[in-house]
This record gives structure tokens, C-alpha cells and sequence, in this order.
């Protein structure tokens, strides 16, 4: 007569049967997992990458449990609230900000209404989140927040088209005799003297040193960057309390990217060619290493915005071949609406090198909410530098700007996210 097992043996053949189909499902679920990465990898990388910029700056501002509180923040988000998703809601009656013609420091660029735009409907759109609300722009808080500080965009002219619009939101506030504008080399600099404040400009379209360095003479076809050199710009953002990076247009010359190993000055240089993605890839973590170096975490404030998009394709939102941004007056309704402009391996990049950082930046994704502006360009409405051909006067869309955007318009939108971001993150 056998013995009958006993409750212990029966309890173990059935854990190693369970232990055994529990690695049979596990690595089926591996296994699956592993060919949906490896077939939309790019698509992650972007969704990665357009996480709201809290997931990136919690890395910098939380040592355990212990939560740091970020230099001039008043108070907290709504919980839960992701400010970059969201739709365009008109509002004839807050919009616009200010008027273009209230605020002298527009540059010609970007002065639509100036240069003919026979409509304004642009100017009326606030930015509405899902769920909860982006908190109004308070000049005075910003101005009283900014007594005896520096603030510094740096980047390209996007980004100088953002810092223009933080001014024309602020300078209401402040006397005539008491404010001033000056361009001295690669800065453009707004004084508040009452304030001793400054918000600047400084023109640094790749952030590290290179070929188009020039404030004013740029247009360079053949693009380069010099390896390790960010400090070549950097020194001149020394002492800023907030600073507002943004870099990525000037990048887009194709698959490859030129990095020169040594001086852009040599006759002979040496220069190497790697993908577009790794040298962007270079430029962010040389960004990173520089704050980390020379910003105090519990002192300063350092934002990061992301692409802007353009407009230069309308078969992208359905429209005719060979158009763009040129007569556009209303915006693209598609909520998934992603533009060939912009690059998703790019973003990725971004997911990629702030999702490792400590350093504490704050990402403005102003992507996606732009991508939907196909409306605020400045088209054929600015000054052009040089007179149009009888070829181009007869196609205006073959000289439309489907880059910059008027003013006043999506980029004081950028200014409130900023604003929301800086007091209450």
C-alpha cells in the first residue's frame, strides 16, 4: 500500500507546474512586447518624448520621498492636469493680450496686421486644457517676480519671437522713461529700470558655437557645429535667474549633420558627418552638463521648449499639392494632427536624454497645440528683405514664412504655459 502524499509534497508539484506556466506566459508577453517596440519604436520615442514636463523635472526635484520645492513657485497644478493637451477655444473678448500696434518692440518680421493681413481671426484663440484651466498671465506678478533678475531666452529667432512676446505682455506696466531696448552683439536686451530687471534674447541657433553664429548675417547653407564648445555661448548666460532654451529648426538640413572636431577658424578642419539625431543628441547633453555646472537649483529656473512646427506642406492636413501656410485662416481640426516638419526621431532624442537627466528642466512641449496653427504665420504679411521676383508676386505661396508666427498670437500662448510652469509646477 503506498503512503499518500502528504499536503507539502502536493503543494509543491503544484507551485513548479505554476512557476512552469508562469515562464511560458511571461515570455510569450516578452516576446510580444519586443515586436510592437521593434515595429513602432519611432512612434514610442515621440509619445516618450511629448510627456508633460513634469515627468522630466521630478527627477530633479525629488531626492526619495522628500519633495524640493522649485525656485519662484507660488503653488501647485491642478493634479493630474497636463496643460499641453487641450483645444483652442475662441474668446473675442480676452483676446488678443495686447494689440500690435500698442507694442513698439514687434519687429517688422512679425507685424501682420502692418504688412496687410486682411483678417485678425488668428489673434482670438486661448488655449484650453482637458480638465482643468491654464492660469491667467499676471504681468504684475511677473514683473514684481523679475525685481532685480535677469531672464534670458536663447535659441533662434522662434525663440526671439517668444522672448518679443513676453515683452509687449509686460512693458504696459512700466512708464516710457523707465524701459529701453538695446541690441549689442548677439543679445537683444529689454530693460526695466524701475525693476532693475532685464528679459533678453541671445542668438545661439544650435546653442553650441557655430557657422551661423552672426546675429544679423546667417544664412548658411552649409551648417556646422563645433564639438564641446557650448561654453563659448554659455558664458555669456552666466548670473540669469531664469533662462528659456529652445533649439531644433536649424538642425533640419537633412539626414547628416557637420561637426567640426576643431576650430570653425582653421583653414583645414576636421570634420566628421553623423546623423542629424546624434549630433542634436550632443547638443542636448552638452545643454544639460552647462546647467548642471552653472545653475543653483534652489535659486534659478531653466525651461527647454520644444519644436515649433511649420507649415510648409498642405498635403500634410489634406490640402491642395504645392500649397502651405499662404491663405490659411482657420486651424487644423484633426486632434491627432502631426506635421512631416516635424521630426519624430528628433523628439525622441529629447524623450531620450531629459528622461536620464537629475538636472531640473522644465519641458515646454508646445508642439502638438501648435501643429494645429496652420492660421498664424506670418505668410506673405511681413517685410521682405529683399524685393520680390514678377515670379513670386504671382505665386505667394512660393515666398510665404510657414516658420515664424504674428504677433500678437500662438506665442504669447507659449508665455502663459511658461508662466503656469514657473509659478505653479
Amino acid at each position: 500500500m503506498k503512503t499518500p502524499l502528504s499536503s507539502s509534497t502536493s503543494s509543491t508539484s503544484l507551485l513548479r507546474k505554476t512557476t512552469r506556466l508562469s515562464h511560458y506566459y511571461l515570455f510569450t508577453l516578452f516576446t510580444f512586447i519586443f515586436f510592437v517596440v521593434l515595429l513602432y519604436s519611432e512612434d514610442f520615442g515621440c509619445i516618450f518624448a511629448q510627456l508633460d514636463n513634469a515627468s522630466h523635472s521630478i527627477k530633479g526635484t525629488t531626492s526619495g520621498k522628500k519633495r524640493v520645492k522649485l525656485a519662484f513657485a507660488i503653488g501647485r497644478g491642478e493634479e493630474g492636469c497636463d496643460l499641453f493637451s487641450g483645444r483652442w477655444v475662441r474668446d473675442e473678448v480676452n483676446r488678443p493680450l495686447y494689440e500690435e500696434s500698442e507694442c513698439p518692440y514687434i519687429q517688422p518680421q512679425l507685424t501682420c496686421q502692418k504688412h496687410g493681413r486682411p483678417d485678425r481671426d488668428y489673434q482670438y484663440w486661448r488655449w484650453q486644457p482637458h480638465g482643468c484651466s491654464l492660469p491667467s498671465f499676471n504681468a504684475t506678478l511677473m514683473l514684481e517676480t523679475l525685481r532685480g533678475k535677469r531672464m534670458i531666452f536663447v535659441g533662434d529667432s522662434l525663440n526671439r519671437g517668444q522672448f518679443v512676446s513676453m515683452v509687449c505682455l509686460l512693458h504696459r506696466l512700466i512708464p516710457e522713461d523707465a524701459k529701453s531696448m538695446e541690441t549689442k552683439g548677439n543679445f537683444n536686451i529689454f530693460k526695466a529700470k524701475d525693476y532693475n530687471a532685464t528679459i533678453e534674447f541671445y542668438w545661439a541657433p544650435f546653442l553650441l558655437e557655430s557657422n551661423a553664429d552672426d546675429a544679423v548675417v546667417h544664412r548658411i547653407q552649409d551648417r556646422m557645429v563645433r564639438k564641446g564648445s557650448i561654453n563659448k555661448h554659455g558664458k555669456h548666460w552666466k548670473g540669469a535667474d531664469i533662462i528659456v532654451f529652445n533649439t531644433y529648426l536649424w538642425w533640419m538640413t537633412g539626414l547628416e549633420f557637420k561637426i567640426s572636431q576643431g576650430s570653425l577658424q582653421d583653414e583645414v578642419k576636421d570634420i566628421v558627418e553623423v546623423s542629424t539625431e546624434d549630433a542634436y543628441r550632443m547638443a542636448m547633453k552638452s545643454m544639460l552638463r552647462w546647467v548642471k555646472k552653472n545653475m543653483n537649483r534652489k535659486k534659478t529656473r531653466v525651461f527647454f521648449t520644444s519644436m515649433s512646427p511649420s507649415h510648409q506642406k498642405s498635403i500634410d492636413w489634406g490640402g491642395v499639392p504645392n500649397g502651405n501656410c499662404y491663405n490659411q485662416t482657420t486651424m487644423i481640426e484633426d486632434p491627432n494632427y502631426w506635421g512631416s516638419d516635424c521630426r519624430k526621431s528628433v523628439m525622441a532624442v529629447i524623450g531620450e536624454v531629459f528622461g536620464k537627466t537629475k538636472v531640473p528642466i522644465t519641458f515646454l512641449n508646445i508642439t502638438q497645440l501648435s501643429s494645429y496653427r496652420r492660421d498664424a504665420h506670418t505668410s506673405i504679411y511681413k517685410k521682405q528683405w529683399n524685393p520680390l521676383t514678377p515670379e513670386q508676386l504671382a505665386n505667394p505661396a512660393s515666398y510665404a514664412d510657414c516658420v515664424h508666427w504674428c504677433l500678437p498670437g500662438l506665442q504669447d500662448t507659449w508665455n502663459e504655459l511658461l508662466f503656469a510652469k514657473l509659478f505653479y509646477p
